[in-house]
């Protein structure tokens, strides 16, 4: 068989082992060894010898080291409170409005990812917040779950994101450079689902009441407890950006700043003790599906199917545009059976050489390489909201136990049609995403 027939026939094995409900970063490490050894005529000596370097030429990269950093800061936040402060300072501006009380746990849901690089972190934390308060004033289970479920997404989308980490990790790229391009589309996701909430309850009115007015002194003076949270994003994004600290050190700030604030607003030792446990799972699971994701993509390797690929593509005489736009559908289809991790994981080694051999508005291959890591964010982003996976939307049904789960998809299916105009106007409008780049770029 050839190189390429074996790369498929791993895909194959892949997706039925996922089926099957075998942890993604298993599977992908058993189809990656038995790749390994059918490629080099089932002899085992040559997986072994990888296997002793495998873990650690991937574990000692030391970009790697901010991920348990963010994760740290959005576990501080989580038990330190700072994500109800950041809840009752949206609702004070736009609860009062039809369909306020959601837009504020979309706002909400925006800013706490400013802080916290994991969208299921985001979606469980402020779905805790948020919940009571949609139901105090009746909202339609469908609307609230599915604005919680959508705003849980901008917990990657809004800067500092784990999968942005990974991406630059794989493709060599820098940190600073994918999170301040990433800044723009996020806020245009955050707005775009805001919009969303004011269409539904100009159809439905009954979908979301409006909250009670506060007063503009009360409002103003809750900024007060969420000025030091956004000074955070500011000192972690821009001190990447502009070189003063490296993506760890400046992570590292953000911890403790992060951790001087949740002390500050009352968590105790129960609570740091939570946060570092949390951090440790949530940093042994994602590092697992990178050891997972190395080995498959050894195996993949020896068949050199992606190089075979991405020469096919080239020589094909496709549009580019048309080979972008299968790839995005490739990412829907595999948000159905697997997280958005797993996706960068599996998917950028094979699809990066494809898109950077490509011609897209004459874009410089640095440009292009930004383009597309904040391009695939977005659509794998979808993934997280996509039935019938849809991680945030079972997070959130969890919480919202009275709410049906076919109502939670029902009332994200706006949110997708969100999602899917701002991904189609990054595709033909790049400066959406490079503006940030090019304008403080030195």
């Amino acid at each position: 068989m050839s190189g390429m027939t074996i790369g498929l026939i791993m895909f194959a094995v892949l997706m039925v082992l996922l089926a099957l409900r075998v942890h993604i970063g298993i599977g992908m490490f058993l189809v990656g060894a038995a790749g390994f050894v059918v490629m080099n005529d089932f002899a085992w000596l040559p997986l072994l010898n990888a296997l002793k370097n495998l873990a650690y030429s991937r574990f000692s990269n030391y970009d790697l080291a901010v991920i348990p950093l963010f994760m740290l800061m959005g576990q501080f936040a989580t038990h330190g409170g700072l994500s109800r402060a950041l809840f009752k300072c949206v609702n004070n501006f736009v609860g009062h409005l039809r369909g306020g009380v959601a837009m504020a746990a979309v706002g909400a849901c925006a800013a706490f990812g400013a802080i916290c690089g994991s969208s299921l972190a985001t979606a469980a934390t402020m779905g805790q917040v948020a919940l009571p308060e949609l139901r105090r004033y009746n909202y339609a289970g469908s609307l609230a779950t599915g604005a919680l479920a959508a705003g849980g997404t901008l917990g990657i989308m809004i800067p500092p994101s784990v999968p942005l980490v990974i991406y630059a990790v794989l493709t060599q790229e820098s940190i600073g450079k994918l999170f301040m391009a990433a800044i723009v589309p996020g806020l245009i996701a955050m707005l775009g689902y805001m919009l969303v909430i004011r269409i539904v309850v100009a159809i439905k009115p009954e979908a979301g009441p409006a909250g009670e007015r506060v007063p503009t002194a009360t409002a103003l003076r809750s900024l007060v407890g969420v000025i030091p949270i956004m000074l955070v994003f500011l000192v972690v994004i821009v001190g990447i950006y502009d070189g003063w600290a490296n993506p760890t050190e400046a992570a590292s700030i953000g911890v403790f700043a992060c951790g001087l604030l949740a002390i500050v607003g009352g968590m105790r030792m129960e609570g740091i003790v939570k946060s570092i446990t949390g951090t440790a799972q949530a940093t042994a699971m994602i590092f697992l599906v990178l050891l997972g994701a190395d080995m498959l993509n050894a195996g993949l390797a020896i068949t050199q199917m992606p190089t075979e690929l991405a020469t096919w593509v080239q020589s094909s005489g496709l549009p580019p545009l048309s080979v972008i736009f299968a790839i995005l559908l490739i990412y829907i289809f595999l948000g159905c059976v697997m997280d958005s991790l797993a996706m960068i994981l599996l998917t950028i080694p094979i699809f990066y050489p494809i898109v950077m051999g490509l011609d897209f508005w004459g874009m410089p291959v640095a440009d292009k390489s930004v383009w597309f890591g904040i391009l695939a964010l977005m659509v794998v982003e979808i993934g997280l909201v996509h039935p019938p996976v849809g991680m945030n939307i079972y997070i959130i049904n969890r919480l919202a136990k009275d709410v049906p789960v076919m109502e939670t998809f029902k009332g994200v299916l706006p949110f997708l049609l969100s999602d899917l105009l701002r991904t189609i106007a990054l595709v033909f409008f790049p400066a959406i995403s490079l503006y940030l780049v090019h304008t403080f770029g030195t």
